[in-house]
């Protein structure tokens, strides 16, 4: 993702056909050294293409792959005419707290 994106900084810069070494500066730039094989391929794979069709149809399939989406909600609460005759309503169950423990050795900033 890294090559891409460089590539593609290359291109907003005003290069239309970044080289290697170019993307190998953009790269540098920012502590990262980069592998010849993986540049090479980029390169190759984005040459003669126009960047905005291949943003343009990336995004198509993008829009077509399910996101999962949150869980449904649980019904609305009840109004207050609906409490029960006892007194107050029963508390509800306090959510436990996630636990990390299968995340071992996974940082979000490894």
């Amino acid at each position: 993702m890294r090559y891409v994106a460089a590539y593609l900084l290359a291109a907003l810069g005003g290069n239309d056909k970044p080289s290697a070494d170019d993307l190998k500066k953009i790269l540098s730039s920012v502590g990262i050294t980069a592998e010849q094989e993986k540049l090479d391929r980029v390169i190759n794979e984005l040459k003669d293409k126009n960047l905005e069709e291949v943003i343009a149809e990336g995004t198509e399939k993008l829009a077509s792959v399910p996101s999962g989406g949150a869980a449904p909600a649980g019904g609305a609460a009840p109004a207050a005419g609906d409490a029960p005759a006892g007194g107050a309503a029963p508390a509800a169950a306090e959510p436990e707290e996630e636990s990390d423990d299968d995340m071992d050795g996974f940082s979000l900033f490894d």
